[in-house]
């Protein structure tokens, strides 16, 4: 099945290289006001956590929402860099230089 944006593939023709870099996500700042909507967000992801939406709302919002955002916050700053969050960092510079050796 091809997708109506796709152009039909031509056989003979070269093949092209693509890499899809993937994480997700990182907090805005290392405090508990930035990695509060970080965590609701990641941990919000059903994908992330697999248990009765219902029962993880509770954990999530009660709990967790309350307890972590200010001890990750700690955990963050230990290792942020000048420029910022180290995974966007570290992912961006990937990205430029996969850029540059795949042209």
């Amino acid at each position: 099945m091809a997708y109506h944006t796709e152009p039909a593939y031509t056989h003979g023709t070269a093949a092209k290289t693509g890499i899809l870099l993937v994480n997700l996500g990182t907090p805005d700042a290392p405090t508990a006001k930035a990695v509060r909507p970080y965590l609701k967000q990641f941990l919000g992801d059903a994908r992330v956590v697999e248990i009765p939406k219902a029962l993880w709302w509770l954990i999530l919002n009660g709990i967790i929402l309350n307890v972590r955002p200010k001890k990750s916050a700690e955990k963050y700053a230990s290792v942020w860099l000048k420029e910022g969050s180290p995974l966007r960092v570290y992912t961006e510079q990937q990205a430029v230089k996969l850029r540059g050796f795949l042209g």
